[in-house]
């Protein structure tokens, strides 16, 4: 009986046959394929879609019917249009020269010298980067305008034009050429640096075929960014210009002044094809660079020089000292009653009130605008990124998402905005409920900024194992799960860091949104250029302060965050 009852049991199976049961329903799956849906749909409507609209305007006229390249024949035909082509090229070079030379010698200072208050040389040689570009040119006015302190200066030349522009740009673009070629200075290996002391040559011999080889590619990557960041610059030539125009002022005087959308498609697409191949220059140098700090590497440090280390504490004082010059000279002009005839201290520019009907508005519009970029956009950012890095898709995919997060880098913020116009005011365009809000300013600053935010978040999520999704699907636990419970914790600390820089770039900002913006909306930025625009430039001045402030402040609350993130959640790397 128990035989029977042992064989009885044999036979029945332990658990049911697979053809039985039911099919499982796959949520991360769905979930995965809905995340690459969405971040395609995303990328599509707020990128390729408005550029391919301004792309097709350029080819029509003001009836919507395609005339080829006549509009660009038309362009090119006139001597005063084709000469900011001109004039914009040679800012370029000018500025992008300027600004190579300065940053490198600054960081040089920074990272192969003795040189003491190093971290105070730093961090005051990035505040730049906290300003809006019309800061300057409104400080240029008060050092260099008919009414500047320092007029004799120039020696009876204008601010207004060449000089003002350059100034002005330098002064705006010197921090993002220093963060890359601080960086690429300060990673060396000291034993090309012992090898070339063993070999007794000198100083000189060792610079130029040591130092300059190993930062070959920061500097091309330096100067393509730099020379982009020039050539689409609105903001300066609109202030400090005078009647030296360039492409991006047309732009403007096109669209706003004389209404004609299709000449303006015309200079937008002039003005990317330098930006473009700056861009192409710029990846394709990043794509031959090879490692040149490896594990076996040592780190190179500076030996005290007396002379070399003083001449380039004079050199970094000099520039930080033009810096704080030009910062200063802004502060005291918001503070000053009514320049030049009453010079007394006060705080009557900061009264919004009296001289607009917005007043205060477009400084919270400012905070509203860049809070909701960095929430926004640092998930959508980080959505992507993970996408990208970590969720299976097919290569066609992910190559055309690849393409679109790396094209804002190569698109000046005004061809942006214009193709914003042309593809949200489009009759029939279920999305134009969007045209004149503020959701659409976010979804422009959020396009306009995208690629460094991606890259960013890439890096951060370079450095987790890949195991941990391959640990999950073993476990069956969800990706979407993993992504909520382990890479997002983990990756805490970049978000903080994308978070700053959008919401820091969306107050600064001027040109990405000078075409979408309406009365009730107007950012801060724009205020400054209206206002200034009014002759109104004691108030432009305080509103400029106000945004670099609120800029300076936020950005120091982020390092005292960040460093606690840092203690709090990458404990496992060390």
């Amino acid at each position: 009986m128990l035989i029977m009852d042992l064989s009885t049991t044999a036979n029945r199976p332990l658990y049911r046959e697979t053809s039985q049961r039911r099919p499982v329903f796959n949520t991360g799956k769905l979930v995965s394929a809905l995340c690459i849906t969405g971040v395609f749909l995303y990328l599509l409507v707020t990128l390729l879609l408005p550029l391919m609209a301004m792309l097709a305007r350029s080819v029509q006229d003001s009836q919507g019917r395609f005339v080829g390249i006549s509009n660009f024949a038309e362009y090119l035909g006139s001597n005063a249009l084709t000469q900011s082509i001109s004039n914009t090229l040679t800012i370029g070079f000018v500025v992008t020269g300027i600004v190579v030379t300065l940053a490198f010698l600054f960081a040089y200072g920074l990272t192969r010298t003795c040189m003491p208050c190093k971290t105070a040389f730093k961090v005051l040689g990035m505040l730049p980067i906290l300003a809006p570009s019309l800061l300057p040119a409104i400080s240029m006015i008060y050092l260099f305008g008919n009414q500047g302190v320092a007029r004799d200066l120039l020696m009876g030349h204008s601010v207004y034009g060449i000089i003002g522009i350059v100034i002005g740009l330098v002064f705006w673009t010197f921090p993002h050429a220093l963060l890359i070629l601080n960086t690429a200075l300060s990673t060396s290996d000291a034993r090309l640096y012992e090898s070339a002391r063993v070999m007794k040559s000198s100083a000189l011999r060792t610079f130029l075929t040591v130092t300059l080889p190993a930062a070959k590619f920061g500097l091309i990557s330096t100067t393509a960014v730099v020379f982009t960041l020039v050539v689409t610059d609105f903001g300066v030539p609109k202030v400090i210009g005078g009647q030296y125009n360039v492409l991006a002022t047309d732009i403007y005087k096109q669209v706003v002044g004389q209404q004609n959308f299709a000449m303006g498609a015309v200079i937008s697409v002039l003005l990317l094809l330098p930006a473009i191949i700056a861009f192409l220059v710029d990846r394709r140098v990043q794509k031959r660079q090879k490692e040149l700090f490896g594990s076996r590497s040592v780190a190179y440090q500076p030996e005290p020089s007396p002379i070399r280390d003083r001449l380039f504490l004079v050199i970094c004082s000099l520039v930080i000292m033009a810096i704080l010059s030009i910062i200063a000279m802004a502060v005291y002009g918001s503070l000053v009653t009514f320049w030049p005839w009453n010079l007394e201290l006060s705080l009557q520019n900061y009264r919004f009130e009296n001289f607009s009907a917005q007043g205060w508005v477009p400084f919270f519009n400012s905070l509203k605008l860049a809070t909701c970029t960095a929430i926004v956009g640092t998930l959508v950012i980080f959505i992507t990124a993970y996408c990208v890095e970590k969720v299976k898709m097919a290569a066609s995919i992910k190559w055309l998402i690849q393409v679109m997060t790396m094209l804002p880098v190569a698109i000046p913020g005004m061809v942006l905005g214009l193709g914003y116009i042309f593809f949200f005011n489009q009759p029939g365009n279920p999305l134009g409920m969007f045209y004149g809000t503020m959701a659409l300013l976010v979804l422009n600053t959020v396009a306009h900024y995208f690629t460094v935010g991606h890259l960013t978040a890439l890096s951060a999520l370079k450095k987790l194992p890949n195991e941990i999704e391959v640990v999950a699907a073993s476990l069956k636990i969800p990706q979407y799960r993993a992504f909520f419970k382990v890479s997002l914790p983990v990756c805490l600390p970049a978000l903080l860091d994308i978070g700053i820089y959008l919401f820091v770039n969306a107050m600064t900002t001027t040109s990405a949104v000078v075409f979408l913006y309406s009365s009730d909306i107007m950012p801060a930025s724009v205020a400054v250029m209206n206002m200034e625009d009014a002759g109104q430039n004691g108030p432009a001045a305080a509103m400029a302060v106000l945004i670099m402030l609120t800029a300076a402040t936020v950005k120091v609350v982020h390092l005292q965050v960040g460093k606690k993130l840092l203690n709090n959640t990458q404990r496992w790397r060390r």
